[in-house]
């Protein structure tokens, strides 16, 4: 058992060491992911953008931006709404849609996003998780894929309470108006017909549980028009490991008192 133990430490230490070698070499996934939007650094640290990128393309956007008036500024949904119905695809957008939100930023809330932060936001487009510390600005950078995904569909950003929803619903609510979007907030208090207007905005802000039960009532309306959620398209998930995680292990249930004619139960 010794020896064996030992094989498998040397083991081990060769894996490690190829391991660290290649990264090296090539960089680790996550690094390679950030250079392909073109964000990386040189040996010294220091940032570095790359030319022709999706993030370059962004930044060369942003002093013809500054030139739009607010009401030019408003209809940029409507004009990139034209150019999907043209055949392009929404990745087409990312440039022109991320730096139309940096410049909306600027205006309506005085923040700039940073590259750092465009980064993100590509990251969160393209379906994965972005870790970011207290600080580092995460519902700023939600604001760039809920725009760009809500040209095409219904955006819900959910958040652990009630208090958040409210907030970033009202913080973020001048950025996306000004460029031509709807927004609403759904609350544990909200009533029905609250509900299917917050809903039939293009984003919604809410909390898991309540989109959860709202997906569990509408499956027990008998008729479309009861209902209050629409089609789901796009999602954006904050403290994802705590609601996909450490809440998934409850779960969502509704219940309702049983009927007391038992008269059937012998016929079937």
């Amino acid at each position: 058992m010794e020896f064996l133990d030992k094989m498998g430490d040397a083991v081990n230490v060769v894996l490690g060491g190829a391991e660290r070698l290649i990264t090296g070499m090539f960089g680790s996934s996550n690094e390679r992911r950030v250079k392909a939007i073109g964000y990386t650094r040189n040996k010294q640290g220091q940032a570095i953008i790359l030319p022709g990128s999706i993030l370059d393309r962004i930044n060369q956007l942003e002093p013809q931006l500054e030139l739009l008036s607010d009401g030019e500024l408003r209809e940029t949904a409507s004009r990139l709404r034209r150019r999907l119905a043209d055949g392009q695809t929404l990745d087409d957008l990312v440039p022109d849609a991320f730096a139309a939100v940096r410049e909306a930023g600027k205006r309506y809330l005085k923040m700039r996003h940073y590259d750092v932060q465009m980064v993100g936001g590509y990251i969160l487009h393209q379906g994965m998780i972005a870790e970011m510390v207290t600080g580092e600005g995460k519902t700023l950078v939600a604001s760039l894929p809920a725009f760009l995904n809500a040209v095409v569909g219904s955006v819900h950003v959910i958040t652990v309470n009630d208090y958040l929803a409210q907030r970033d619903m009202e913080w973020m609510g001048p950025l996306h108006m000004g460029l031509g979007l709807t927004i609403g907030a759904i609350q544990s208090n909200t009533g029905h017909d609250e509900k299917q207007i917050a809903y039939g905005c293009d984003i919604t802000y809410g909390t898991n549980n309540e989109f959860g039960f709202d997906y569990l009532r509408d499956n027990m309306k008998s008729f479309k028009y009861e209902q209050v959620q629409g089609r789901l398209n796009y999602a954006i998930i904050d403290e994802i490991d705590n609601i996909l995680i450490d809440e998934a292990r409850t779960p969502l249930i509704i219940s309702g008192r049983a009927h007391d004619d038992v008269s059937k139960y012998p016929v079937a």
